[in-house]
């Protein structure tokens, strides 16, 4: 069992509210789920509860956060309590009067979802009609304001076709950083199953992201979701590829490891509970019941998932454990065990050949 006291929060996404206005389909929320949010007074008593023992990065997130009356109150209280704050929107309530409160409040970094090229494909992927034309407008009015912004972007067979492209309209428009995530099949995303990128594509793509970094001089890079990307980072090191200083966003997980769920990431829900990751379906605990301190250092889910020695299949025997570990998520839901082998990696560890 690995030394509990080594794991610090770093990065924490919360759910401020369950209602949002799309109905995107790879959502990890089942449905839009209206009321039963935390009060302004129990969220407030979370931020100060995260705030007395670690100062991580807060992401603002929902659901759609700009639903919530009182965000920039919250925004203002988590940057006035230490925390770095950011938030993550889809972009379609953003204006000018937004970016002034986003400023105001303290956010300091504000992510974006671009999950197609052109209005056709991102549209039918967020299943809402002028979505694409919100996160341009959005990240326009961002430009102007001077707040910097991240693009998020989710990717299935619908949509892979996409991605290079993707890749260059999210640096045009501005983007400080591209994240590209790689579904895992939460929520919605249980619908479509038979859309998960194929483990041969989701090869090519990692390789392609690798080249694509390497070539990319202002726009950082990172894939999500995808944590061999840094089994196929050190493959191509032992390779003589030395390639490149990897660059990381002072308000990013570090980009230096893959699956990094309840080893200084987690989640936590509208209703309080505290998950290993956005993705991951099993909860560890709920702040409304106890502190969030003692949920990441007591929770017994989280403790085994920091237990690398206890991983299975080919990931519990791969050279790559520690720097990649397989997505804890997609393996849970895929095979119903969270230690399981990740389901949607192609390689095969030496000692099993």
């Amino acid at each position: 069992m690995e030394p509990q006291e080594q794991f610090v929060p770093k990065w924490l996404a919360w759910e401020v509210t369950g209602r949002c206005n799309l109905d995107c389909v790879h959502c990890r929320a089942g449905a839009n789920t209206a009321g039963a949010d935390f009060t302004t007074v129990e969220a407030k008593a979370f931020i100060s509860d995260i705030a007395s023992f670690c100062k991580p990065v807060l992401v603002l997130s929902g659901g759609e956060p700009l639903l919530r009356p009182d965000l920039f109150e919250l925004a203002r209280f988590g940057t006035d309590q230490g925390l770095k704050m950011a938030m993550a929107t889809n972009g379609t309530f953003v204006t000018d009067e937004v970016c002034g409160r986003i400023k105001d409040s303290g956010i300091r970094i504000v992510s974006l979802s671009l999950d197609g090229a052109t209005a056709e494909v991102h549209d039918d992927f967020r299943r809402q009609k002028g979505a694409f034309a919100g996160t341009m407008k959005a990240a326009e009015a961002f430009r102007k304001a001077g707040i910097e912004f991240i693009i998020n972007s989710s990717f299935t067979k619908r949509n892979q076709g996409d991605i290079a492209a993707v890749c260059r309209l999210a640096k045009s428009i501005g983007a400080k950083a591209w994240y590209l995530f790689m579904v895992v099949p939460a929520g919605r995303g249980e619908d479509i199953l038979n859309e998960l990128i194929a483990k041969e594509d989701y090869e090519r793509i990692l390789d392609w992201h690798y080249q694509a970094e390497k070539d990319e001089t202002e726009m950082l890079m990172r894939p999500t979701c995808a944590p061999h990307y840094y089994r196929v980072i050190a493959q191509k090191s032992k390779a003589g590829d030395k390639g490149y200083k990897r660059r990381s966003l002072t308000f990013s997980t570090g980009g230096a490891k893959g699956c990094i769920c309840a080893q200084s990431i987690a989640f936590i829900d509208h209703l309080g509970n505290v998950q290993p990751c956005s993705y991951f379906p099993r909860v560890a605990g709920n702040v409304k019941e106890k502190s969030f301190q003692s949920i990441w250092h007591g929770s017994e889910l989280f403790k085994s998932l920091r237990d690398f020695k206890s991983y299975k299949g080919r990931c519990g025997s791969c050279e790559y454990l520690k720097v990649c570990g397989g997505c804890r998520a997609r393996a849970e839901l895929m095979s119903g065990d969270h230690l399981a082998e990740e389901p949607l990696c192609s390689y095969v560890p030496l000692r099993m050949r």
